[in-house]
């Protein structure tokens, strides 16, 4: 449980940070909340030749709408994610997400851009971004590139960043009145990572009917999954018990677990159809103003 040897740096603004990933070897690595990188490096299954820690570039750490944006830093706790009487009360996909993340001393220190850097395909935040068509900034000393979410996630541990670039930014979509979302996970105890999670949002127009749903799967691939024909099986419908039901069973069908000590592959199938019916319900009652 002791990492390898390795040399550490902590740069206090973006432009020494980017210096240092050219500079350094190919497998250097930033350092974010390290709720996930550190404990890969106590087993030795990364052996990293230098971290740089970028918690000193305050300038990543912020929380604001602007631009037609909830824009989040890449430095912002999960505990903030998941407190923020912003996110509670326009994006509550979000904080149910970040109140799903592992323990509150993980949450206190584990980032909104570590989380979703790691691509981990059992982590909470990347199917809630899929889902909320987030965009990813990208910035590194040439410039900043803007990576959809459901692009970002390439495989597993495996995303489209280049190794000179940082992820700075997480824009989310503001969505007008008659939005709402969820996020589900079943878990085998409080803090577990994900034995299947769905994260749904939708946009309802004034007579109810669905003009855009999202839906991203966690935990049932080898990366997040967008269940691309559940969310256009909604479009155009009213969210009826059968549009519900039959949309549910699309994206049970769009997974593609693998058995595991968390359970066989077709309960995982089954429980995804069973979470996307009650995600969608829950995300229904907040589009329409109910509580939930």
């Amino acid at each position: 449980m002791i990492p390898a040897p390795f040399e550490y740096s902590s740069p206090k603004t973006l432009s020494d940070a980017f210096t240092l990933l050219e500079t350094s070897g190919p497998d250097s690595k930033i350092l974010a909340g390290g709720q996930s990188l550190i404990p890969v490096m106590k087993l030795r299954l990364g052996q990293p030749s230098r971290l740089i820690d970028i918690n000193n570039i305050q300038e990543l750490s912020y929380l604001r709408e602007a631009d037609g944006y909830l824009r989040i830093g890449a430095l912002t706790r999960m505990v903030d994610l998941e407190s923020s009487d912003l996110i509670k009360k326009k994006y509550p996909i979000i904080s149910d997400t970040a109140s799903h993340i592992a323990d509150p001393t993980v949450r206190n220190m584990g980032t909104a851009g570590g989380n979703v850097s790691h691509a981990d395909p059992a982590n909470d935040l990347p199917g809630t971004m899929v889902a909320l068509g987030a965009e990813f900034v990208a910035a590194s000393s040439k410039g900043t590139r803007v990576i959809k979410a459901k692009d970002f996630f390439v495989d597993t541990f495996t995303t489209d960043l280049k190794h000179e670039e940082i992820l700075t930014e997480i824009r989310v979509p503001m969505y007008a009145p008659g939005t709402g979302g969820a996020y589900l996970k079943l878990e085998k105890r409080v803090g577990d990572f994900a034995i299947a999670g769905v994260g749904v949002q939708i946009s309802l127009d004034n007579d109810g009917t669905c003009t855009r749903a999202g839906i991203g799967l966690t935990a049932v691939g080898p990366s997040v999954i967008e269940a691309v024909e559940a969310e256009k099986a909604l479009v155009g419908k009213k969210l009826t018990e059968e549009a519900t039901r039959a949309a549910a069973s699309l994206a049970s069908d769009a997974s593609t677990p693998t058995s595991d000590l968390r359970g066989p592959a077709d309960y995982k199938k089954e429980m995804i159809k069973v979470l996307t019916s009650r995600a969608l319900k829950r995300a229904h009652q907040r589009a329409v103003g109910g509580s939930a």
